[in-house]
């Protein structure tokens, strides 16, 4: 008789396999949970306690951790194999069906201890499911409660499961324990402050695949970070086709910029850059603004909001072709309008979310830095040339510095009553983007104000910005030729103030 072995943490489907195996004349041995579930279904299993010969101890820390449950995993299917386990009255096992304590739904509840977080590291279970894999030739491992019906399947239809699936259900396997292992090495790193560990792992789960990548030849896969709270791949889709690897790109760079903000606010992006940036008192006339800034690049865009999608704004949205609407909620009357659009990709997400580290793969490796979350201090910053901005003018100054931290390098941003006037973003050198944006915005620059994502090399984006009648400028100083740039902004009674900070977006 064949002996499986099935202790899960996710029940999903457990009985049915479960029965399907008894079936088939497999012996069903379990533990804890698993066991009781089986037992009051009816289903005929064994307790490993009964295997082993001993009981589980330690609150139920050691249970299968046991030669007559490794044993029975890890021996080939080899005459000197099976003798071993003869002498030692050991039962070979078939097939492991684990699956581990959620650790993660644990480390996601508020107010977890850490005490809490440990007690769910799984020990045995990984240890078997490494075991099953490493010997999937004659095991057979499933970690994936969906599973269940093709190995049955396979198993009624040929008695056996073939190398290929086995190798697939292997990979399946360590897989589940690699990301395991990840999460908790990412939640210790957070909870001693080692942000940059010895070694940095990463946790995917497939959220599901693309149709292609940035170009039509490139595969593309979207996956959820199994060590964060929450993201992009959470948000609920409520309209249209699954998203493409350039949606999720531009729509991450619609919601982070969106979310500086604490007004009602529009943000449109094309390609990761944002054509138009508004703030006001309703989500309407942010959209009204943020759209005039550039309806030309806006068309096939991404917006963002960060207030409730409500009716009126809705209906002004479903006008123009757009490619994802993102928002923390929606009005009845405006999910009715928008979802009359078919291809029109709704995502509702929460606002309350930040990501922690940002990863960039190089070739054979991996660049990882904090994100850029540094807030401006209004006390830190420093006038240094011309007359001292009023209130409007800051807050076109501190609305444009929010805008340019998400432009492409080198980035300068236009702005006048806090909505985008023109934008240059990812020129290969300072004067070219202020040009851009500067042509952009024509004759509304008149009294407008410039941001800069990083210090002016030189005085030409001042003296350029002075024939356009910039009135203020914002950039973080630092240039050895800063008095420069602060003399001819004297010499055109522009204002320009220091923040110290520099927003680099490579």
């Amino acid at each position: 008789m064949k002996r499986a072995l099935i202790s899960v943490s996710d029940k999903t489907g457990v009985v049915e396999f479960a029965r399907g195996l008894s079936a088939l004349g497999f012996e069903i041995i379990s533990t804890g949970g698993t066991y009781n579930t089986l037992q009051e279904a009816g289903v005929d299993v064994r307790k490993v306690a009964d295997i082993t010969g001993f009981p589980e101890i330690l609150d139920g820390r050691v249970k299968t951790l046991h030669p007559r449950i490794h044993g029975g995993i890890l021996a080939r299917r080899t005459a000197d194999h099976l003798a071993q386990l003869a002498e030692h009255d050991i039962t070979a096992i078939d097939l492991v069906a684990v699956n581990l304590y959620p650790f993660r739904q644990t480390i996601a509840k508020p107010g977890v201890t850490l005490e809490e977080a440990i007690e769910n590291i799984d020990i045995g279970g990984p240890s078997m499911v490494r075991s099953a894999a490493k010997n999937h030739a004659d095991v057979i491992v499933v970690v994936k409660p969906e599973r269940y019906g093709d190995i049955l399947k396979a198993l009624q239809d040929n008695g056996n499961i073939d190398l290929s699936f086995r190798r697939q259900l292997a990979l399946e396997a360590f897989g589940h324990t690699a990301a395991y292992d990840a999460m908790i090495s990412n939640y210790l790193a957070g909870i001693t402050d080692t942000p940059f560990p010895d070694n940095f792992v990463l946790a995917g789960e497939k959220v599901y695949e693309l149709r292609y990548g940035e170009n039509p030849h490139q595969k593309a896969c979207f996956y959820r970070d199994m060590s964060s709270s929450a993201g992009l791949p959470d948000a609920r889709q409520l309209n249209g086709k699954e998203l493409s690897y350039n949606n999720i790109i531009d729509t991450q760079a619609a919601w982070q910029l969106v979310k500086e903000f604490e007004q009602p606010a529009c943000v449109i992006i094309k390609h990761t850059n944002p054509c138009g940036t508004a703030v006001a008192d309703t989500v309407e006339e942010a959209y009204d603004r943020a759209f005039g800034a550039d309806p030309v690049s806006a068309y096939g865009g991404i917006i963002a909001f960060n207030r409730e999608l409500d009716e009126k704004t809705a209906r002004k949205v479903a006008e123009p072709f757009m490619e994802v609407i993102i928002a923390p909620s929606y009005a009845p009357q405006a999910l009715e309008i928008l979802q009359a659009k078919k291809n029109l990709r709704l995502l509702e997400l929460p606002l309350n979310y930040n990501q922690d580290v940002q990863v960039r793969t190089v070739e054979g490796g991996l660049a990882v830095q904090d994100s850029d979350l540094e807030e401006l201090d209004i006390n830190a910053l420093q006038v240094v040339a011309g007359p001292q901005p009023g209130e409007a003018v800051m807050a076109d100054l501190l609305f444009a510095w929010k805008v340019v931290k998400h432009v492409k390098s080198n980035a300068i941003v236009l702005a006048d009553n806090q909505v985008t006037l023109g934008v240059g973003a990812g020129q290969m050198n300072r004067i070219g983007s202020a040009k851009i944006a500067l042509e952009q915005a024509g004759d509304k620059a008149r009294g407008a104000v410039l941001a800069s994502d990083a210090y002016f090399p030189f005085k030409d984006t001042v003296e350029l910005a002075a024939q356009y009648g910039i009135t203020a400028i914002i950039q973080p100083g630092g240039s050895v030729r800063d008095e420069e740039s602060i003399q001819a902004c004297q010499a055109h009674n522009i204002t320009m103030i220091f923040t110290g900070v520099r927003h680099f977006k490579h």
